[in-house]
C-alpha cells in the first residue's frame, strides 16, 4: 500500500507541476484526481481567438499496482519524470503504445 500511496502522490505532484506551466492565460489547466478509482488527468480548457481548446494533455491510471500512461502530450515524457522520481520502469506501462510495440521499450508490457 505504501508503494501505491507514493505513486499517487508522484502523479498528483507531476500533474500539478505541468498545470502550473501553462503559458497562455486564455487556457485553464484542470487537474482531475479520482483517487478512489486511480484515474488522473490534466485537461486544457479555453479559447484561443476563435478556436476552442479542450482535451487531455496527460491521463494516467494505476492498474494492478502499475502506472499506465494513457495519454502524454508533453515534450519531456511523464514516464521519464516518473523514473527520475524513483519509479521502476517495470512499474510503468506506456498504454498509448500498441501492445505489440511495448515489448521493444524499456517499460512494462502490461
Amino acid at each position: 500500500m505504501a508503494k501505491l500511496d507514493e505513486y499517487r502522490q508522484h502523479i498528483k505532484n507531476l500533474l500539478q507541476q505541468h498545470a502550473n506551466t501553462v503559458w497562455d492565460n486564455r487556457i485553464q489547466a484542470q487537474t482531475i484526481f479520482d483517487t478512489e478509482h486511480d484515474h488522473y488527468q490534466l485537461v486544457y480548457v479555453g479559447w484561443r481567438n476563435q478556436n476552442r481548446i479542450y482535451g487531455p494533455v496527460l491521463h494516467l491510471d494505476i492498474i494492478d499496482e502499475k502506472i499506465w500512461i494513457q495519454q502524454d502530450g508533453t515534450e519531456v515524457g511523464i514516464a521519464n519524470e516518473l523514473v527520475d522520481l524513483g519509479v521502476p520502469k517495470d512499474d510503468i506501462v506506456l498504454g498509448f503504445q500498441l501492445p505489440s510495440i511495448r515489448k521493444y521499450t524499456d517499460f512494462a508490457v502490461s
